[in-house]
């Protein structure tokens, strides 16, 4: 009886949760320190500056080092729930790809399906890709369309590796035409206030960089 009563005090002391809320405190205190220490800005909208020069699919992506990636998640239950939104990221700790699984999809839950779409400025880096074939093949509820304005390093033989096991762990990737820089345009963009919502300005060599990159994906996959 004595030595249990002793431990009890010494139990709280070690931050052990009365009920189940603290304990729900606790895990989001330590998810948050397990972040990495470099921002990932979220939002609903990205500002036209920022899409204008990051997603434009040109060939040499200079000063682009950046990734931009908006996302329809649509989970599938009772009921259907759609959430949107953009993440963006330095390159410099985590990717806006590992950012989507750890923040906005923390968790997939097996009696709910996922369809999701990223819509980003350009394709995932080898280590991205390979997080993306093992969360596919964890998740078999997980359906993932990654939509992008170009290719990340297609010419180094790994990334064509990657981007392969991508495809066969179920992952469509597609290049972005000029439409889907339209939808994001008007879906993820923020317009002036006030204004008419302009309308999107096709750069001159959107369709040639679309067929171009298109050609290179259909090669590597």
């Amino acid at each position: 009886k004595m030595a249990e009563k002793q431990e009890e005090p010494s139990n709280t002391q070690n931050g052990e949760p009365d009920n189940a809320e603290e304990g729900e405190e606790k895990k989001k205190k330590l998810k948050r320190e397990d972040l990495p220490p470099f921002e990932i800005v979220t939002g609903e909208r990205l500002p036209a500056i920022f899409f204008k020069f990051q997603f434009r699919n040109v060939e040499y992506s200079s000063g682009r080092n950046k990734t931009f990636l908006c996302y329809v998640l649509e989970t599938q239950g009772k009921e259907s729930v759609t959430s949107r939104g953009y993440l963006e990221d330095e390159h410099a700790a985590a990717h806006a790809e590992m950012a989507f699984f750890n923040t906005i999809l923390p968790k997939c839950e097996s009696s709910l399906r996922y369809n999701i779409t990223w819509y980003v400025s350009s394709s995932p880096c080898v280590t991205c890709a390979d997080r993306i074939t093992e969360t596919l093949k964890k998740n078999k509820n997980l359906r993932l369309t990654i939509m992008v304005g170009r290719l990340f390093m297609w010419e180094e033989p790994e990334m064509q590796a990657a981007l392969k096991k991508m495809k066969s762990a179920g992952c469509k990737l597609r290049i972005m035409k000029p439409q889907d820089f339209e939808y994001v345009w008007q879906n993820f963009v923020e317009q002036e206030e006030g204004e008419e919502a302009k309308a999107f300005v096709p750069w001159e060599d959107i369709q040639d960089n679309f067929q171009y990159y298109e050609e290179k994906l259909a090669e590597i996959l």
